[in-house]
C-alpha cells in the first residue's frame, strides 16, 4: 500500500491538478482570504495620525513591538485595526493547552472528546477576547502619553472616546482574523492561523531583500557577503526541512489477534517522536521574554530624559545596551531561553504516563520494555535524548541570524523565528496540497474500477 502510495504521489503533475477542481476552489479561497488580510492592515485605526505614528514607532524599534510588528504583516507600525494581529489568540491557545495539562478540570475536558474540544476552544475564545481588550487599552493608553512626553500627537483627540473606539477596533480586528483563519482551515488548505502569520512574515521579505540589494549597490555591502547571505539562508531552510520532518520511531508491538478468518495475526506499528516536538513556541517565548525589559526601558528613559533622571538614564542605557541584538549577553539569555523552554513545553504536551497507559489498555507494547511504569520511563528517556538535539537544532538555527545581522551590519531582519514559521507552513501546505491530489488520484481510480466491473 505504501509503494502504491508513492507511486501515486510520484505521478502528480500539473494536468492531475488542473482535474482537481475542489482542490482549486480550496487554493482560490485561501488566495483570496489572505488578500483581505493584507488590505487590513492597512485600514488605520480611527483618531490615529498615521505621520505622526510612523515617527514614534521609528523610536521604539528593536524591542519586542518588532515581533509583534512582524507577525502581523507590519499592521502594528501604522496601527491599523488589527495592530496586534492574531497573537492575543495565540496567547489564549497556548494559556489554555498548558491549562489542560496542568489543571485537572480542563484536563478532564480534554478527555471528554468533541463536546470538551469545543469548550475549550470556548474558553480561548474568552481569553483572546479578554487579551485583546487588555492589551488594546493599554496601546490606547501608550498612544495618548508616549506622543505627548515626546513633543508629538500620534493621537488626533485623546480621551476616553479614542480608548473605547480602539478597543473596540482592535477586538474586532482580532477576532475577524480568528473567524478568518478558522474559514481557511476548513474551507481552504493549510492551517488558517499559521497562514495569516506566515502571509504577514512574507509581506515583510520584499522590504528586506530591497535593502539588502540596494546596500550592495550602494557598496556598504560586498557582493561576495550577499551570495554568503544567500547560500546560507538555503543551508538554513535545507535544515529546517530536514530536521522538522526527522523524528524517532519507537516499535510498537501489539499481541496476536483473531481476524475473520479466523487466522490469528500479530500487528505492529511505531510511535513517532519528532525531533522538534515544541515547534517554534520555544524561540518565539524566549525573544518575547528577553525583549521585555528592553522595550520598557525604552519608554522608561523617555520618561527619565523628561524628568531629568540622570540616574535613570544611566541604567536604561546600561540594560540596553546589555541586551542589545548581537551582545554576548543576548546571544546567551536567548539560547538558554530557547533551551529551557524546548524542553518545559515538550514536557507540556507530551505525556509519557498518559502514553503508557493508553498503550497498556490497548495492548500494546514496545519490545523488551514492560507495560506500565518501564515503558513510561523507557518514553521519557527517549524523549529526553531527543529533545536535547531538538533543542540544539533551534538554538543553532535561531542564533545564526542573530550573530549574522549584528556582527556583519546585515540590513535583512528575517530571524530564526520567522524563518522557523515560514519553512514550516510552507512544508505543512505543500504536504497537504500532495494529499488532496492523491486523494484525487484515489477517487479516479476508483471510480475507473467500478465502471469495468459494471461492464463485465
Amino acid at each position: 500500500m505504501a509503494s502504491r502510495a508513492d507511486q501515486v504521489a510520484a505521478n502528480l503533475s500539473l494536468s492531475n491538478f488542473s482535474q482537481a477542481t475542489d482542490l482549486k476552489k480550496r487554493l482560490w479561497f485561501t488566495i483570496g482570504a489572505l488578500i483581505v488580510f493584507r488590505f487590513f492592515s492597512f485600514v488605520p485605526l480611527p483618531g490615529v495620525d498615521p505621520t505622526v505614528l510612523a515617527q514614534l514607532y521609528q523610536q521604539t524599534q528593536g524591542g519586542i513591538l518588532d515581533i509583534f510588528n512582524t507577525f502581523s504583516g507590519g499592521s502594528l507600525e501604522r496601527m491599523s485595526l488589527i495592530a496586534l494581529g492574531i497573537m492575543p489568540y495565540i496567547t489564549a491557545s497556548i494559556v489554555v493547552q498548558l491549562g489542560s495539562s496542568l489543571s485537572p478540570q480542563l484536563a478532564a475536558l480534554k478527555k471528554e472528546g468533541e463536546a470538551g474540544r469545543k469548550k475549550l476552544n470556548q474558553y480561548t475564545r474568552f481569553g483572546t477576547v479578554g487579551l485583546t481588550a487588555i492589551q488594546g487599552y493599554f496601546i490606547a493608553v501608550g498612544l495618548e502619553n508616549y506622543g505627548a512626553q515626546s513633543g508629538l500627537q500620534a493621537v488626533v483627540d485623546p480621551g476616553m472616546l479614542f480608548r473605547v473606539s480602539a478597543v473596540v477596533s482592535l477586538i474586532g480586528g482580532t477576532m475577524f482574523l480568528m473567524w478568518l483563519g478558522e474559514q481557511i482551515t476548513s474551507r481552504g488548505i493549510g492551517n488558517g492561523i499559521s497562514l495569516i502569520i506566515m502571509a504577514g512574515i512574507v509581506a515583510q521579505l520584499p522590504v528586506t531583500l530591497a535593502n539588502l540589494f540596494e546596500s550592495g549597490r550602494t557598496g556598504s555591502i560586498s557582493g561576495l557577503l550577499i551570495i554568503g547571505i544567500i547560500v546560507i539562508g538555503l543551508a538554513l531552510i535545507a535544515g529546517i526541512c530536514y530536521m522538522e520532518r526527522a523524528q524517532r520511531r519507537v516499535l510498537i508491538q501489539y499481541p496476536k489477534r483473531q481476524t475473520r478468518q479466523g487466522i490469528m495475526q500479530a500487528d505492529r506499528s511505531h510511535l513517532p517522536l519528532k525531533i522538534n516536538t515544541a515547534g517554534v513556541i520555544p524561540p518565539i517565548f524566549a525573544s518575547s521574554l528577553l525583549l521585555l525589559p528592553l522595550t520598557i526601558t525604552q519608554f522608561a528613559g523617555t520618561n527619565a530624559g523628561a524628568a531629568g533622571e540622570s540616574t535613570g538614564n544611566d541604567l536604561v542605557l546600561a540594560i540596553n545596551q546589555y541586551l542589545a541584538h548581537g551582545t554576548p549577553v543576548y546571544m546567551l539569555l536567548y539560547g538558554l531561553g530557547i533551551v529551557f523552554f524546548c524542553f518545559f513545553y515538550t514536557a507540556v504536551v507530551f505525556n509519557p504516563e498518559e502514553t503508557a497507559e493508553n498503550l497498556k489498555r490497548n495492548g500494546g507494547f514496545i519490545p523488551g520494555i514492560r507495560p506500565g511504569k518501564n515503558t513510561e520511563n523507557y518514553l521519557d528517556y527517549v524523549l529526553t535524548r531527543i529533545t536535547v538535539i531538538g533543542a540544539a537544532y533551534l538554538a543553532i538555527i535561531c542564533l545564526i541570524p542573530e550573530f549574522l545581522i549584528a556582527r556583519a551590519g546585515i540590513p535583512f531582519y528575517l530571524g530564526g523565528t520567522s524563518l522557523l514559521i515560514v519553512v514550516n507552513v510552507t512544508v505543512d501546505t505543500v504536504t497537504q496540497i500532495q494529499s488532496h491530489l492523491i486523494a484525487h488520484q484515489y477517487r479516479d481510480l476508483i471510480k475507473k474500477a467500478r465502471l469495468k466491473g459494471k461492464l463485465r
